[in-house]
């Protein structure tokens, strides 16, 4: 098995065009490990609605990534307390087979002191009943990965805050999350471990899976300059914009309202590919203008902050609506609650 250096980059667009770009190239005839640790995102599996599974006004308050990953599953929150394990080799059909590739990483947590480590269900590593790391596959073309996280020292709090289901009703055929108790598996490391950092713990993980006690003893395979090539090409055609990580979401409907002080205001809505395909504004709220003009604004619009607020500055929604401002209609739009 060879081991793949991701040079320290934390942002998650790069390490998982890293991880996808060593599935679909076979560099060496050997199973690779790689290991990426990302700062704040939430990481979404493949068949998931992201406006189902993230708390957006938190996310963009925070400045947190959203990234829609290769791989099925539900979606889990990085940090700089966590990291990331893949093991990347040719499928031999072992597709699904959670135990195999988990065991390299529970016998070497079980090493540090991690003795209640141990897998769960399907895909899922917990300690005293709670889980400290989830687990997906993806393969393609006789290649496949499979990944995971450790929750080492990660923000718990920040977790449960940034994964928080959106208020509105959101009705979608995205796959949806099962959220579980978590924790960070730090507590439980052997007295030598419990002073280390993120990236130290990371490291020293390493050596026990290789079995060596040196990091010139771990068989390396070096990217090329043509592999980061490869790389953020991917990056940037996937895992770097907006079609990918929020418009490649399953077709959902959506309804919200909020009770204003001049009346009630109320939107239902279907999002096609990101965008609003058709929406409905009810309430019994006094406007002058007539209301289709809004929608038909609306029609067509990309289902974010940026592009609705846009839509919103353009409208005179006094008229329409009346003592209310653009921002207070694109807050309950697209989070679902005015704060």
């Amino acid at each position: 098995m060879y081991f793949v250096d991701n040079k320290e980059i934390t942002d998650p667009r790069v390490n998982i065009a890293l991880e996808t770009y060593l599935v679909e190239n076979k560099l060496v005839d050997e199973p690779i490990l790689l290991f990426y640790i990302n700062e704040p995102s939430i990481i979404i599996g493949r068949n998931q609605n992201t406006a189902e599974e993230v708390n957006q006004s938190y996310i963009d308050e925070k400045g947190i990534h959203v990234v829609r990953r290769m791989s099925g599953g539900g979606a889990v929150y990085h940090d700089l307390g966590n990291f990331s394990f893949c093991f990347i080799k040719d499928d031999d059909g072992s597709f699904r087979d959670f135990g195999k590739f988990t065991k390299p990483v529970i016998d070497a947590l079980h090493k540090m002191g991690v003795s209640g480590a141990e897998l769960q269900g399907r895909n899922d590593l917990l300690i005293d009943g709670k889980k400290f790391s989830g687990n997906a596959m993806y393969a393609k073309n006789g290649r496949m990965t499979a990944h995971g996280t450790i929750l080492f020292d990660a923000d718990l709090d920040a977790v449960t805050k940034a994964l928080k289901p959106r208020k509105e009703k959101i009705e979608s055929k995205g796959i949806k999350s099962v959220r579980s108790r978590v924790t960070n598996i730090k507590p439980y490391v052997s007295a030598q471990y419990q002073n280390m950092t993120t990236q130290e713990f990371r490291d020293s993980l390493l050596l026990e899976i290789f079995g060596v006690s040196s990091r010139d003893d771990v068989k390396e395979y070096h990217l090329t300059d043509k592999d980061w090539e490869g790389v953020y090409k991917i990056r940037d055609e996937r895992f770097g914009n907006w079609d990918w990580n929020y418009g490649h979401s399953p077709q959902f409907s959506m309804a919200c309202h909020h009770k204003f002080p001049f009346g009630l205001v109320e939107f239902k809505l279907n999002v096609s590919n990101g965008h609003i395909d058709d929406i409905k504004i009810f309430g019994d709220f006094f406007g002058l203008g007539d209301i289709v003009d809004v929608e038909a604004a609306l029609r067509g619009t990309k289902f974010d902050k940026e592009h609705v607020q846009n839509v919103f500055d353009t409208i005179d929604v006094k008229k329409y609506f009346g003592n209310i401002s653009s921002e207070e209609l694109t807050q309950l739009l697209v989070f679902g609650t005015v704060e």
